[in-house]
């Protein structure tokens, strides 16, 4: 058998990510490679920091992207911080916050789980509560944006709770970097970490993570090693600082990174702002149409991710039908339902490049003749 090229066939991507990349970002990936430690990619690398300080809003020294995927970015938080005399709060209201306490207990430590309703964002009461139940709770873990569901919490009440009770927040950005208000210093956000391929309009495989000095205070108080050697920050941080030399740690994913130096170029010249409002009035022209269609929304207005929309499956309709049309007569990709929402909701994403009238339009008209046949 003679195996030839591969030749993937454009499709405009509207799931929960990957998301589409613009074209840009994908002439960014195809330029020469340089060595990992050549000095003009030392160079790209102090400047990659500064885009990815000014989109998670912080002045954190260490604030670098991983070379690996959203999922590395969470362990990478959970391994260098947590240790296994510890005691962590984590809230679950989808799929990400279960990885959470999957994370936790995989260490050793001790989870301690709010559980919400799925849709629902974190209860803050319910945090409250944890909190004052067990004081000596070292973390408060959550997702910002839920990208099973869709809801978004409110991460700024969240981590000023964590700090009356002199806990550290841990905080998943994956869906929210990019798409919706984030500010992580305003807010006291400890460590966070998000993925490269949803509102950042990159290719997937590299998680930008930030952690605070209180973050990196408790890293170095530890009492044994970081149980990852790839993860252990400890390491990593003599290869993404330090004046001039650069310690060899991993190869890293040049071609990738120049991607996501584009697109964080990209974030830089719209303004952090007017993308958050970007992908406001794009979910609300989506709103619009699938109101008409009379599709309705999982989470409540008040609470819902205008960059992931999570919309109720219409009675009748065959969800692997429907969204195999849409991908073979229209090459457009919207997401199924994930864990307890699995055949009975579909997943919009508008992150990013996708959050743009074109794709609106077509996701809109696509939907609408294939629920017609």
């Amino acid at each position: 058998m003679t195996i030839s090229s591969f030749h993937p066939t454009p499709r405009t991507l509207m799931g929960p990510g990957p998301s589409d990349v613009s074209p840009r970002v994908l002439q960014a990936l195809g330029r020469p490679t340089i060595g990992h430690l050549d000095p003009e990619f030392v160079g790209m690398m102090d400047e990659v920091k500064s885009l990815l300080q000014y989109a998670f809003q912080t002045k954190n020294e260490f604030t670098i992207a991983v070379s690996a995927p959203g999922s590395a970015g969470m362990e990478t938080c959970f391994v260098n911080l947590v240790e296994p005399q510890d005691k962590v709060i984590v809230c679950v209201n989808g799929v990400f916050g279960m990885r959470m306490v999957e994370n936790v207990e995989r260490l050793g430590a001790t989870a301690v789980v709010i559980n919400d309703k799925w849709g629902h964002p974190v209860s803050v009461d319910k945090v409250t509560q944890a909190l004052q139940d067990h004081p000596d709770a070292k973390f408060l873990a959550f997702v910002h944006a839920e990208t099973s569901t869709g809801a978004l919490s409110d991460a700024k009440t969240l981590c000023a709770l964590a700090q009356e009770h002199d806990a550290l927040t841990i905080v998943d950005a994956v869906t929210s970097l990019g798409g919706v208000e984030l500010r992580v210093d305003e807010w006291g956000i400890d460590a966070i970490y998000s993925g490269s391929q949803k509102c950042l309009s990159c290719v997937p495989g590299i998680s930008p993570v930030s952690f605070s000095p209180r973050a990196i205070e408790k890293l170095s108080q530890r009492d044994g090693k970081v149980p990852s050697w790839f993860l252990d920050q400890t390491l990593v941080m003599s290869y993404w600082s330090g004046q001039g030399k650069r310690s060899y740690h991993h190869t890293a994913p040049v071609n990738s990174l120049y991607a996501l130096h584009e697109s964080l170029v990209m974030l830089q010249e719209e303004g952090l702002e007017n993308a958050w409002a970007r992908h406001q009035a794009q979910h609300e022209k989506l709103k619009a149409g699938l109101t008409q269609m009379g599709i309705e929304f999982i989470v409540d207005a008040a609470h819902r991710l205008p960059q992931l929309n999570t919309v109720v499956i219409p009675e009748g309709a065959d969800d692997a039908a429907i969204r195999g049309t849409l991908l073979n007569d229209y090459n457009l990709e919207i997401g199924a339902g994930l864990g307890a929402l699995a055949g009975k909701a579909w997943r919009i994403g508008l992150m990013g490049y996708a959050a743009r009238n074109e794709s609106v339009a077509l996701c809109l008209a696509a939907l609408k003749s294939a629920l017609g046949k």
